[in-house]
């Protein structure tokens, strides 16, 4: 039977637990009259999936398969003609249902539901098999290797509704964007598609080597690093003589980001957050409000944007950056290996399992990736 990565339960308590990876047989589904079959060849990791480990996420399964992101062939699909039509087609899984297209967030009544591992969608990408409706699925960028596919939905979307959606007109042609921890997969998104609007980016982190390879490979105006005391003067002085302010900052990390935003935005400048890694409030000041700067809360996309961020992505030749690349679903070790990338911070990308070839291909037609950054990585 086809096999499946799932957690393994054991005694602990949240955070301070970390559940095991273990293999799971699953039986190859058979799909219903509107869901494709897809033999998947690529997944990727994204921080909700260390968080389910650490059982620090809601819904927290055992045995749904991990990871949201996944790349794959249509090899069958249901009776109607909808699903039909996908037939050998190269895909990409929307990360999330519930949300069709509404601009103000999901409009079914149970909520957004995300893919991998948790209680409210019984789908997950780190699989050899998935069916799933035909309406879930974009045709994979032809540019893109299965690799690099695989790494784009979640951060993607979710990049683009922070940068398009909730950037929208600050974000475009001349304006000056921050975007905080760069090397982060959104992040790095954000960068990508802020630049291909044609605004100057700019980018902080507390690793001076993704800083440079911010600026030096995927064309960021310059960088500062947000563990020295005063980095938001330093940043200042680096913004051009005729636009001494940031127009919007693209943060997920929260902390004191609206503090130095205050003085770092323009009046009626936006603060987009869609994470709070340094905790879960994000305090705001008396000097924002005297400034008029908004913080705009960000998470996810809604169907109607995954497909438009997809549309982008094929016309402006984007590739996400890979960090790092494993082969095989049965090696848990090397999977292993990614969240213990992502738990230090090391990477500097998306962080990829290569679950195997595309059906009736050899080894010498795989979609690109390695073991380091994959083709086109320092590109936009």
């Amino acid at each position: 039977m086809p096999n499946a990565i799932t957690i393994r339960r054991v005694d602990g308590k949240p955070g301070q637990v970390y559940y095991p990876l273990q293999t799971t047989e699953v039986p190859q589904p058979t799909p219903k009259p509107n869901e494709l079959l897809i033999r998947l060849t690529s997944a990727s990791l994204n921080h909700r999936d260390l968080f389910i480990r650490q059982h620090l996420y809601p819904g927290t399964a055992f045995s749904v398969p991990l990871l949201a992101d996944g790349c794959g062939t249509v090899i069958s699909t249901g009776s109607s003609a909808s699903a039909k039509s996908w037939l050998h087609k190269r895909v990409i899984l929307n990360p999330g249902s519930g949300w069709a297209s509404s601009p103000d967030g999901p409009e079914s009544a149970t909520g957004y539901s995300i893919l991998g591992g948790t209680k409210h969608n019984p789908l997950g990408t780190l699989q050899e098999y998935v069916a799933i409706d035909a309406a879930e699925v974009e045709e994979a960028p032809a540019h893109l290797s299965d690799v690099e596919a695989a790494a784009l939905p979640l951060t993607g979307l979710t990049a683009w509704r922070a940068v398009v959606t909730k950037g929208g007109r600050h974000a475009e042609t001349g304006k000056n964007v921050l975007i905080t921890g760069i090397g982060g997969g959104v992040a790095l998104m954000a960068l990508a598609f802020a630049r291909a609007r044609g605004a100057r980016v700019w980018v902080s982190s507390g690793d001076a080597g993704k800083i440079e390879r911010a600026t030096g490979e995927l064309g960021a105006e310059g960088g500062v690093s947000y563990r020295e005391e005063g980095w938001e003067k330093k940043l200042m002085e680096k913004l051009p003589a005729e636009r001494k302010f940031l127009d919007v900052i693209v943060d997920g990390a929260g902390g004191d980001i609206v503090d130095k935003g205050a003085k770092l935005l323009k009046p009626g400048g936006v603060i987009i957050s869609y994470g709070m890694t340094l905790g879960p409030k994000l305090p705001f000041t008396m000097a924002a409000v005297l400034k008029n700067i908004e913080v705009r809360g960000s998470t996810m996309g809604s169907r109607a944007e995954f497909k438009d961020m997809v549309s982008f992505v094929s016309e402006h030749q984007i590739r996400p950056v890979i960090s790092r690349v494993v082969r095989g679903i049965d090696d848990l070790e090397a999977i292993d290996g990614l969240f213990e990338d992502m738990k230090s911070g090391k990477q500097f990308g998306k962080l990829v399992v290569e679950i195997g070839d595309r059906e009736g291909e050899g080894e010498g037609k795989k979609g690109g990736g390695g073991s380091g950054p994959g083709e086109g990585a320092s590109k936009l």
